[in-house]
């Protein structure tokens, strides 16, 4: 089951874009411009909370790959409204020692069993974390998590983290006609 559609069974939305343009994403090191990431997260999740209809919601953050690094580097600043971040097969030590300390957002790592050099750099991530934290090893997986059943255990830990740390929302009588 895709992540996005465990997250909808959970009764929690998704927006699913790329941080970066087809164009760009051809220029290989461009993929791994952690900063450039994050700005585009932020814009885009900025513009997500302008809409009224979801204005307000809790907003959590799912990345895959660097896109968990600048999830990461982006919830570092002050300001940040997240409240729940999940990194599926990241790199969240790309966002650095000093933005992972800064992360308040509770956080889960996900990392396949069988991704040897990726879970030794999830863990070195994990101990430079200080919020709220969980590392889950998903047995079998590789960095894609492309093995039978792999992909679903991923997603249910992601909607078992959000429904933790996003608030439920009860939504607002509407005024009798």
């Amino acid at each position: 089951m895709r992540p996005s559609r465990a997250l909808h069974f959970a009764g929690i939305g998704t927006l699913l874009f790329d941080l970066l343009t087809p164009g760009e994403d051809v220029d290989y090191p461009t993929r791994f411009d952690i900063p450039l990431l994050a700005t585009r997260l932020v814009a885009a999740t900025a513009w997500l909370m302008a809409e009224p209809q979801v204005a307000g919601l809790p907003v959590g953050w799912f990345g895959a790959s660097t896109g968990a690094g600048a999830a990461l580097l982006a919830a570092a600043a002050p300001a940040c409204p997240v409240r729940a971040i999940v990194s599926r097969g990241g790199r969240p030590d790309l966002a650095g020692a000093r933005a992972l300390a800064a992360v308040t957002a509770p956080t889960l790592l996900i990392v396949g069993g069988e991704d040897h050099e990726v879970i030794a750099l999830n863990r070195v991530a994990y101990a430079h974390l200080h919020c709220p934290k969980a590392l889950e090893i998903v047995p079998g997986a590789t960095q894609l998590f492309e093995e039978p059943g792999t992909l679903d255990q991923a997603a249910a830990l992601a909607a078992a983290w959000f429904a933790r740390w996003l608030p439920a929302v009860v939504p607002a009588p509407r005024p009798s006609q």
